[in-house]
């Protein structure tokens, strides 16, 4: 069962059902604040962290990049700019635990965020 935290300054509630349809059943997802939801990734209580803002990189990830550094997160689509479906899964692959969004890109992005974790 993957842990994944949501945490962000914006549209949290909604990105956890997302990531609950998305995850089917194999996910526990828990809503928290920024501090809180990177100290769970960085402590190990859990393994993923996603974030949504108005940018797509500034209050969706400042907490988890202040704790957990920038090689563990990444951007997923900020304004102007949505990586593509091989890059989310290659930044998977390099590692990335933390998503940052804007909100409106949400339901592209966790699907295929979702669907890389499930393999």
């Amino acid at each position: 069962m993957l842990k994944i935290v949501v945490g962000g300054a914006l549209n949290k509630n909604e990105n956890a059902e997302l990531i609950e349809k998305y995850g089917n059943g194999q996910v526990e997802v828990k809503v928290m604040g920024d501090l809180q939801a990177a100290m769970a990734l960085k402590n190990g209580q859990a393994d993923y962290y996603f974030g949504s803002c108005q940018t797509g990189a500034g209050g969706a990830l400042s907490m988890a990049i202040a704790l957990n550094g920038m090689s563990k997160c990444v951007p997923v689509a900020m304004v102007g700019k949505v990586l593509s479906d091989e890059e989310i899964a290659q930044a998977i692959a390099d590692g990335k635990t933390a998503f940052g969004f804007v909100p409106e890109a949400a339901a592209s992005v966790i699907p295929v965020i979702m669907g890389v974790l499930l393999k």
